[in-house]
C-alpha cells in the first residue's frame, strides 16, 4: 500500500491538538486524519500514559539489571551507561512524540508512520521488526513470571519436582486469562494502579533486603568476569540491555491513547517516565550490584536473604505484575487482530470473548512454548535490544525527524541526527553478534526446557 492509498483509507477526525485557523467569530481546528481502529484513541490523560510507560520500565525485568548490565560493565561502565541510556532514551522518545501528527495525519501505529514517510517496503519491515521485538519482550515476561512462581514454590518446598517449564506454563495460562478479561490498552485503568502497587512492593523488598545483605556481608568482588574476548561480547550485549531498559519500541501506539493536545501531553508522560518513573529501577540496580557484586543474578530475588514470608510476597507480586506488563507490550498485536476481524461491541459479548480466547490464547500459547523451550532471559533481552529496540528507538526516530523537520533544521542539526543514525547502527550490529553468540553458548550449556 503506497502513501496515497493509505491516506485515502483513513477517515478524518477533527483534533484540537493541531494547528488552528481563525474565522470571523471563532477558532476552528484543522482536521487530522485518524486511521481506522477498533481500539480507543485519544481517551487517556497524560498521567495514565506516564504510568503505562513507567510500568514497563519498573516491571520484574528491573530485578535483573544488576546481573545483566552492572556485572558485565562494572561500576563505572554500568552507572555511566544507565545514566546516559536514560538521557538518550528520553531524547529519542521526544523526537518520536513530536512527529506523531506529521503530514496532517495521526500516526497511531509505528508501521503507519514508517509507511507514510518511506513507502510500502518500510511499512512491512518496521511492522515485522516491531512485532518481533514485542514478541521477544513477551517471551521474557513469561519467563520472568515462571521464575517468580518457581522461586515462590521453592521457599516452601525445596524438592525440585516442579520444573521451571511447569511454572512458565502456569504463567502463560494466567496471561491468557488476563488477555481475555482486558480488551484494550486503555481498559487497563485500575490495573495500572494495581501494577504500580505490585512494583512498589517487590522493588521495596529487594531494596531493603539487599541493603541489609550488603551491610552485613564481607567485601564483594566487583571485577568483570570472563576472558578479554568474552568481555568484548558481554559488553556489546550489555549495551543492548541498556537500550532495552527504558524503551518500548511502541511510542506511537502508546501516544495514540493520549488526549489532545497529543504532543504536549505525550511529552509530559515521557518526562514523568524518565524522572520519577525511572528512579526505582536505578536504585534497585545499584543497590543490588553493591550488595552482591559479580555474583548478582538476572533475578535479584534469588540473591536476597530474609524472612520467607517477605520473599514470598515479593515473588508473587513480581509474578502478578509481569502479567499486567505483558498485556501492555502485547496490545499492538491485539489491536491489529481486533481491527482486522472487526471485533466490535461489548467486550463481554460471547463472540468477542470467544475471539479473544481463541486468537489471543493461541498467540500466548506459542509465546509460552518458546519461553519454556529456551528460558534464557538475559539472552532474549540482548537479542531484543539488538534487532529491534535500537533501530526502533534510536535509528529510525532520528532519521524520521530529519524528514519531518527538514525545513526547520540547520545543517549542523541534520548532521547531528545523521551521526546518531550511523552510531546506533554500529551499536546494533555489534549487539546482534554478541546476542547470537550468547544464545549459542547458552544453548550448549543448557538443554531445551532447562530447569534454570
Amino acid at each position: 500500500m503506497g502513501k496515497n492509498e493509505q491516506r485515502e483509507e483513513m477517515p478524518k477526525i477533527s483534533s484540537p491538538s493541531n494547528p488552528q485557523k481563525m474565522d470571523d467569530h471563532h477558532v476552528v481546528a484543522l482536521e487530522v486524519e485518524v486511521p481506522e481502529t477498533l481500539h480507543q484513541v485519544g481517551t487517556d490523560s497524560w498521567f495514565q500514559v506516564g504510568v503505562v510507560l513507567s510500568t514497563g520500565i519498573n516491571s520484574a525485568y528491573a530485578l535483573g539489571y544488576a546481573g545483566t548490565i552492572m556485572v558485565p560493565l562494572g561500576w563505572t561502565g554500568g552507572v555511566i551507561g544507565l545514566v546516559l541510556s536514560t538521557l538518550i532514551s528520553l531524547y529519542a522518545s521526544t523526537l518520536m512524540a513530536k512527529i506523531h501528527e506529521y503530514g496532517g495525519k495521526r500516526h497511531i501505529r509505528y508501521r503507519d508512520l514508517a509507511g507514510f514517510m518511506y513507502g510500502r517496503t518500510a511499512y512491512v519491515i518496521v511492522w515485522a521488526s516491531q512485532y518481533a521485538n514485542l514478541f521477544l519482550i513477551n517471551i521474557g515476561f513469561i519467563i520472568l513470571g515462571g521464575q517468580a512462581l518457581k522461586a515462590f514454590y521453592l521457599l516452601f518446598k525445596d524438592d525440585h519436582r516442579m520444573k521451571l517449564a511447569y511454572f512458565i506454563a502456569i504463567a502463560g495460562l494466567a496471561c491468557v486469562l488476563f488477555a481475555i478479561a482486558v480488551p484494550t490498552l486503555s481498559s487497563l485503568r485500575v490495573w495500572l494502579a494495581i501494577s504500580s502497587v505490585f512494583s512498589l512492593i517487590y522493588l521495596t523488598i529487594v531494596f531493603v533486603l539487599a541493603l541489609r545483605d550488603g551491610i552485613n556481608s564481607p567485601p564483594r568482588d566487583y571485577s568483570i568476569p570472563g576472558s578479554k574476548i568474552n568481555r568484548v561480547f558481554t559488553t556489546a550485549g550489555a549495551a543492548a540491555n541498556l537500550i532495552f531498559v527504558f524503551n518500548t519500541g511502541m511510542i506511537p501506539e502508546i501516544q495514540a491513547t493520549v488526549r489532545a493536545p497529543v504532543v504536549d501531553n505525550m511529552l509530559k508522560a515521557l518526562y514523568f517516565q524518565f524522572s520519577l518513573g525511572s528512579v526505582p529501577v536505578h536504585v534497585v540496580t545499584y543497590v543490588g550490584y553493591w550488595a552482591y557484586g559479580s555474583s548478582s543474578t538476572s533475578y535479584l530475588l534469588n540473591n536476597v536473604s530474609g524472612p520467607v514470608w517477605v520473599k514470598a510476597l515479593a515473588n508473587i507480586t513480581a509474578f502478578l505484575q509481569a502479567i499486567i506488563a505483558l498485556h501492555i507490550f502485547a496490545s499492538p498485536t491485539y489491536e491489529y487482530l481486533d481491527t482486522k476481524y472487526a471485533i466490535k461491541g461489548s467486550a463481554l459479548a460471547i463472540r468477542n470473548l470467544a475471539f479473544r480466547a481463541l486468537v489471543r490464547g493461541g498467540y500466548l500459547a506459542l509465546t509460552t512454548f518458546l519461553s519454556a523451550l529456551l528460558p534464557f532471559l538475559g539472552d532474549f533481552m540482548s537479542l531484543s535490544g539488538a534487532i529491534s529496540s535500537i533501530p526502533l528507538t534510536f535509528i529510525l526516530p532520528n532519521h524520521m525527524y530529519i524528514i519531518a523537520m527538514k525545513n526547520n533544521l540547520s545543517s549542523l542539526q541534520k548532521s547531528w541526527h545523521l551521526l546518531n543514525v550511523i552510531f546506533f547502527s554500529v551499536v546494533a550490529a555489534a549487539a546482534l553478534v554478541a546476542a547470537f553468540r550468547l544464545i549459542a553458548v547458552d544453548s550448549k550449556t543448557y538443554h531445551t526446557f532447562a530447569d534454570l
